[in-house]
């Protein structure tokens, strides 16, 4: 397991806790905390031993704090502690504290920060996008919270499975085939006009980009004029439009992958919603569901607030959903006796959990926070825990130059995820989209995610990268190895980077817990600006520079610093899915 700073300043406060208080119960011990203090007048970290004990030991807070500033007093590592506020202990470090992070980074490279195998099985399940087109900028927000979340997940100790669901069944995907239709007729020079065309397909023409040209010359070279003409449509009506519809998904699927492959996301496993439902696990959910006695017939009570024209109470198949928090019952088929999209969701859920999921973590956009309830709802259900999680990710406007930029013509309505790469790249994108929590909205602006200034955080973070780099360069074409000494890094500069340098152990596990992938940006920028800021202070003041030829022992000790931060640095941009750079061009 890595090396923690803070981890090992609790053990040392619950050593001095079971003198102060002892046979002090083990679920009491574990909610004694060691974090940051936020103002440095206060010192490096706090704990919050003395309140979190005192219930426990049957003694004032104040009197637990005041033995325990005494009992730190002569640890090595603590140059001073004192009683803050109702029960809290504040500490200050000693150098050397903050010293021993650099040879544990150095010693465990990459993996400093990663959390201990925990056995708990994750699946993370992302984009799922409707096969039904390119993927646009909605997918890619969704696409990298969810890929970043499960590299901080795995890094956490976690044994996490990525995930795409294919929603291939229902109504949409037979539009796409019209749609696709309408395109290989048009190939073979026999299609109608679009107006005429919409006229008569069931429910209209629905899909107009043009991304679906390249897909109808495709069915034309592959079946030629076989599926044109009232020959195909009389000798099997609906096997014509099956193999369509599969040739289209066929298609879709592999731009999608194409498409998530440039934005750096490969998915473990892709599930389909159709084959899920076609092997009968819908029908084996609902049959579960019936000798559970959480399913009945019934009649639901018209949408709340109004009374639409059509409305018709009508008898449903429906789940007890209220059973388990829910607002209203939900239905599991629909008039026709098929399946609803609702119940094909219960039986892919059950299925993950079947395949072995202790946790299961969805990434669904924000337009489906209604949706949340009823699924926890089901799960809960199926499993009799509360195995489901969502992050939400609210929609992103992207602007060039502080102006909206302009719908892909060849998607037709939206802006494509190619299209966003192609102005910015894989890294800028992904960072940038980290920049902000998932549920909060975001401005994506073109020329501020391409600009070369602090105010870019992916450039930031990456020069500072470059310049630990070019440093470390510099150091082996003088022969400078990193050092173990590292008694003189005692500069405030210099303190607080390996302060910043001792967090990320505990930063990875509680952004982990939380379920924020963007505490890893805030982090990386944070600790860029430390590094920047050493870097500065060297230009004015010689004795900081990193290279110092009379001096060897401290320029190997901050040839260490400057290792130590990089690793990190590229700890963090592996968990972001960005890359390091070695130089800035």
């Amino acid at each position: 397991m890595t090396y923690n700073l803070f981890a090992d300043l609790r053990g040392r406060v619950l050593a001095a806790l079971a003198i102060i208080v002892p046979d002090l119960p083990a679920d009491v011990a574990a909610r004694v905390e060691i974090t940051a203090t936020r103002d440095p007048a206060h010192g490096d970290m706090a704990t919050n031993a003395a309140l979190v004990v005192s219930k426990a030991a049957r003694r004032k807070p104040a009197e637990i704090a005041a033995a325990l500033v005494s009992a730190l007093a002569d640890d090595p590592l603590v140059a001073g502690a004192e009683a803050a506020g109702p029960g809290f202990v504040n500490l200050r470090l000693r150098a050397p504290a903050w010293h021993s992070v650099v040879p544990a980074v150095l010693a465990e490279g990459e993996a400093y920060g990663d959390g201990a195998a925990n056995g708990v099985r994750v699946n993370v399940e992302y984009v799922s996008a409707n096969p039904t087109g390119p993927m646009h900028v909605g997918h890619c927000r969704g696409a990298i919270v969810g890929d970043a979340l499960a590299n901080l997940l795995h890094k956490a100790g976690f044994a996490v499975t990525k995930e795409f669901y294919i929603n291939d069944a229902g109504n949409q995907v037979t539009a796409l085939a019209w749609a696709t239709y309408w395109r290989y007729l048009q190939a073979l020079g026999t299609g109608l006009s679009e107006e005429d065309y919409s006229n008569e397909v069931p429910g209209g023409l629905q899909y107009r980009g043009e991304y679906l040209i390249e897909v109808g010359q495709a069915l034309a070279e592959a079946f030629g004029s076989s599926l044109a003409g009232p020959e195909a449509t009389i000798a099997a009506p609906d096997l014509w439009l099956v193999k369509v519809r599969d040739f289209t998904l066929e298609r879709m699927l592999a731009a999608i992958r194409e498409d998530l492959a440039l934005l750096g996301v490969v998915q473990d496993v892709y599930s389909s919603e159709r084959v899920l439902a076609q092997a009968g696990a819908t029908d084996l959910l609902i049959e579960q569901l019936c000798g559970q006695d959480l399913v009945y017939e019934g009649l639901l009570e018209p949408p709340k607030g109004k009374l639409p024209d059509d409305w018709e109470p009508r008898e449903q198949t429906l789940f007890r959903a209220t059973a388990f928090g829910d607002d209203v019952d939900r239905p599991l088929r629909k008039s026709d006796g098929s399946a609803t999209y609702f119940a094909n969701d219960i039986a892919y859920h059950a299925d993950k959990l079947a395949r072995g999921a202790d946790v299961m973590i969805d990434i669904w956009g924000a337009d489906h926070g209604g949706y949340v309830s009823r699924m926890k709802a089901a799960v809960r259900a199926v499993s009799g825990r509360d195995a489901l999680e969502v992050v939400l990710c609210q929609i992103v406007h992207v602007l060039k130059d502080g102006e909206p930029v302009r719908m892909s013509k060849r998607a037709g309505t939206f802006i494509t995820l190619r299209d966003l790469l192609d102005e910015v790249g894989k890294d800028a994108v992904r960072f940038t989209m980290l920049t902000r929590k998932s549920d909060a909205q975001m401005e994506f602006d073109i020329a501020a995610a391409v600009a070369q200034t602090r105010e870019n955080p992916v450039f930031y973070v990456q020069y500072a990268h470059a310049r630990c780099r070019s440093v470390l360069r510099a150091g082996d074409e003088a022969g400078v190895l990193p050092g173990s000494d590292l008694g003189g890094l005692v500069a405030d500069a210099e303190l607080a980077l390996m302060r910043r340098l001792a967090a990320w152990p505990s930063v990875v596990a509680s952004a982990a817990l939380a379920r924020e992938p963007h505490r890893i940006a805030f982090f990386l920028y944070d600790l860029a600006g430390d590094f920047h800021m050493l870097w500065n202070r060297g230009r004015d003041d010689a004795a900081l520079r990193f290279l110092q030829p009379d001096r060897p022992v401290e320029t190997a000790a901050r040839i260490a610093l400057v290792a130590a931060t990089a690793t990190v640095i590229r700890s963090g941009l592996a968990v972001m899915g960005v890359a390091p750079v070695e130089e800035m061009r």
